[in-house]
């Protein structure tokens, strides 16, 4: 099994606290930043930052759906940790400062599929995701 990992990125044209709050909120600003490739999102524990527990299906293809069960971890300032319970699944969310404005980095990594699936998954999956946090990315600086 090999590491998958998929990012994407977005300067965001408001202060790097403004937007950490925002991207710690679980409760009221994720819903509404989550693109369509996210049904039944639900917070389950906490709400805000490190704690939360929150779960939702991530359709990543029509074929695809993968159930997260995610618990946030907050290792340092500015840095979200969504460690998947049902999987090997692990999503970093990075705020940081860029003068006035903010850079917004999601990582997801995870243990990929062995054999010709797992060839399959490390050449596809990246792209498919970047693809999904781009359009998250993009409502949240919208809603910024």
């Amino acid at each position: 099994m090999a590491k998958v990992t998929a990012s994407a990125e977005r300067t965001i044209d408001a202060p790097a606290d403004k937007v950490r709050a925002l991207v710690a909120d679980y409760a009221e600003t994720r819903p509404k930043i989550l693109t369509e490739h996210y049904r039944d999102y639900e917070v389950v524990e906490g709400g805000t930052g490190a704690g939360t527990k929150a779960k939702w299906k991530l359709q990543a293809t029509s074929k695809r759906v993968r159930d997260v069960a995610a618990s946030v971890s907050e290792p340092e300032a500015g840095t979200l940790v969504e460690t998947d319970a049902n999987s090997s699944m692990v999503t970093t969310w990075t705020v940081r400062p860029a003068g006035e404005r903010s850079v917004v980095r999601i990582e997801t990594t995870w243990q990929g599929a062995g054999g010709i699936g797992g060839f399959f998954e490390k050449t596809f999956a990246p792209g498919g995701l970047r693809r999904i946090y781009d359009g998250v990315l993009g409502k949240l600086a919208e809603l910024v």
